[in-house]
């Protein structure tokens, strides 16, 4: 933490609240998918290996009540749906990477 960086119970807050979001089984994963593009169930399916169709429903809801996605239906036949990011989304991913690096290089693969 750079020199003169309090830690307060207001920043304690702030980081347990975003950790609560990114911390759900699947949620990182799924927002790391929208940022390379997924944009259909489909596809994030495909980025994000071992996670089942009611799991990935759940989450893609849950991101969505977040202010994290949004679903988007497209009327057509048959009707399309996409999801993207929204900015915030697109920040919080952006404060992910450096965990997303770090992790690759200082924890073993796990399927945990």
């Amino acid at each position: 933490m750079p020199s003169g960086t309090t830690v307060d119970e207001d920043s304690c807050h702030h980081i347990l609240s975003a950790i609560a979001i990114i911390g759900v089984r699947w949620a990182g994963p799924i927002l790391l998918a929208g940022a390379r593009g997924a944009r259909r169930f489909k596809e994030y399916r495909a980025l994000v290996p071992g996670i089942s169709d009611p799991q990935l429903t759940l989450r893609l809801k849950q991101l969505q009540e977040r202010g994290l996605i949004v679903r988007t239906v497209i009327p057509s036949t048959p009707v399309q749906i996409t999801y993207d990011l929204t900015a915030d989304a697109r920040e919080l991913i952006t404060a992910l990477r450096p965990l997303a690096d770090w992790s690759e290089r200082n924890l073993p693969n796990s399927d945990a």
